[in-house]
């Protein structure tokens, strides 16, 4: 079926020649700076050598290691692109080639959540998957009551393989902790953990699914599947129709990408003011556009949630940071745990590590791009640059960890649409204490050209 709950023993030994490798590299880099090779040029080498190894076990691995791998991309701004893109390569074709569960462990997933006479419950259930994940498939029937629903159903072992992975991989902690001399891996790991164990339990996965349900029941804009039943091993929802954001990326008019970029970006936001939860897996899968115009979300597995909406102290930061106040976006980021104590940043070299993210902000309307993306990377990634060593000195406070992730992701995901986006006006109905009235530099007309109020 999967070897998510096969050769232990394999899995645990690639696992934990992570920390080993990196202790090697260690000794090996001290003889290097010893014999004279300057500190930065060895800590360079030492990253780059350990990143490569870490990605490329991780790569090789499914269940819990891949998906600490896929949490992990929120690094990646720290590694070169030619580490990073062989991993998130290995990634995509694990997932794509997920092997489906036999008909007849389907059956029995299906008797023990829903009971011996679980075929009464269907009108049809078609045995062929219509889409196979790192621990779970899913499939199309037609519920009692002639609804078209999704049934997804998770693979017998998975939550015990994804959690003897966690246990191994989160050893890389130390070695990520010696990557990154500003970030405190500690707490984001028992974040981290948090969050896997929560996506194992699909009664809670479907708690979160209503719960968006719910807030945009009705809604013109988006629309979410309503739950049909749920199981900790099964989740029947209502099947949702439409063009995947996948597919739109490839085959798209520039007024559907126009449409599913912004739709995309709204949500993202929308979800925390609305729902109080922050959708956590950007993947474009997960987003399609619906036959009536309505921008449709599926898999609430990742979630973080967010009762109050989105910090309020991230709109805040921006408009410091738009408004080139240095200081400002230094002390609050102390105040929130990016900037530890015991770090010394200055402020106008973050703000210049920080312009190119900030860059979409300075303009009424920004087309994200792959040629844009890719700059970005090459911005933070040169390790002959002065930002590539400022920003190993930014922690993550664990809290932001989804937000962060998200935020990364959803930036990617924009890029492959490449669509043009009023990204002011969305941040500003949607993103708490962003203060788009106060950036001068923005020049606000009508659609006939005249000067208006934002």
């Amino acid at each position: 079926m999967t070897d998510l709950p096969r050769r232990a023993v394999t899995r645990t030994a690639k696992l934990a020649s992570l920390p080993l490798a990196f202790a090697g590299r260690t000794a090996l880099g001290f003889g290097k700076r010893v014999g004279g090779r300057p500190a930065e040029i060895v800590a360079a080498e030492m990253q780059a050598r350990t990143a490569e190894q870490l990605f490329r076990v991780l790569g090789e691995l499914k269940g819990g290691a891949m998906k600490f791998g896929q949490a992990l991309s929120i690094f990646e701004a720290a590694m070169p692109e030619e580490l990073a893109g062989p991993y998130r390569a290995t990634l995509t074709k694990l997932q794509d080639a997920a092997p489906p569960m036999p008909t007849a462990t389907v059956h029995k997933v299906l008797a023990a959540e829903l009971g011996p006479q679980w075929r009464r419950r269907f009108k049809e259930f078609d045995e062929t998957p219509a889409a196979a994940a790192s621990i779970g498939q899913v499939h199309r029937a037609v519920w009692k009551d002639g609804r078209q629903v999704a049934v997804k159903v998770q693979y017998p072992g998975a939550g015990d393989a994804l959690i003897s992975d966690f246990t191994q991989v989160a050893r890389v902690g130390r070695v990520a902790a010696g990557w990154i001399p500003g970030l405190d891996i500690k707490p984001i790991l028992e974040e981290l953990k948090a969050r896997i164990v929560e996506e194992l339990n699909y009664t809670l996965e479907a708690e979160s699914q209503t719960q968006f349900a719910d807030a945009f029941r009705d809604d013109p804009v988006f629309v979410v599947p309503e739950v049909v039943i749920a199981t900790p091993h099964l989740i029947v929802s209502e099947w949702l129709e439409g063009v995947a954001l996948s597919k739109l990326i490839a085959t798209g008019t520039p007024e559907e990408r126009n449409l599913g970029a912004r739709r995309y970006l709204e949500f993202l936001l929308a979800g925390p003011a609305r729902a109080g939860l922050l959708h956590a897996d950007p993947h474009p899968g997960n987003y399609r556009l619906t036959p009536d115009g309505r921008f449709g979300i599926l898999d609430f597995g990742a979630v973080k949630r967010l009762p109050d909406g989105m910090p309020p102290e991230i709109g805040r930061l921006l408009t410091l940071a738009l408004q080139n106040d240095a200081d400002g976006v230094v002390a609050g980021l102390r105040e929130e745990g990016f900037i530890k104590a015991s770090i010394d940043i200055d402020g106008r070299a973050l703000l210049d590590y920080l312009a190119p993210f900030l860059e979409p902000a300075r303009h009424t309307t920004w087309t994200f791009s792959r040629v844009w993306m890719r700059e970005l990377f090459a911005h933070v990634n040169d390790v002959r640059r002065p930002q590539w060593s400022l920003g190993l000195k930014l922690n993550l406070p664990p809290e932001y960890l989804l937000i962060h992730r998200v935020w990364l992701g959803g930036i990617g995901v924009l890029c492959q649409i490449e669509g043009e986006v009023p990204v002011l006006e969305v941040l500003a109905e949607w993103l708490p204490d962003f203060d788009v009235a106060s950036l001068d530099y923005i020049e606000w007309v009508d659609e006939d050209g005249e000067p208006v109020e934002p």
